[in-house]
């Protein structure tokens, strides 16, 4: 498996909505922060994210975060 895309050295923020979401993780989207089928072939696979209440949510952007799909900071030591 290659290194995941740096998409962007900063989190997405969204107001988000109760439902399912697949957040990208290869870094190809080109709808981040959701998936949308490019990582076929990689070896990277999309993450689930179930969001039970409308809130704000930071999505990572980078995608080396230790804590996915959500942003814990990774981006400031790349």
């Amino acid at each position: 498996m290659s290194e995941a895309i740096v998409f962007q050295k900063f989190p997405m923020v969204q107001k988000t909505e109760p439902g399912t979401y697949w957040w990208c993780a290869c870094g190809r989207s080109k709808g981040q922060p959701f998936c949308d089928g490019s990582h076929k072939g990689t070896g990277f696979v999309p993450v689930k994210a179930e969001i039970t209440e409308a809130k704000t949510v930071a999505w990572c952007g980078c995608k080396h975060t230790q804590h996915p799909p959500f942003c814990d900071g990774s981006h400031a030591k790349l």
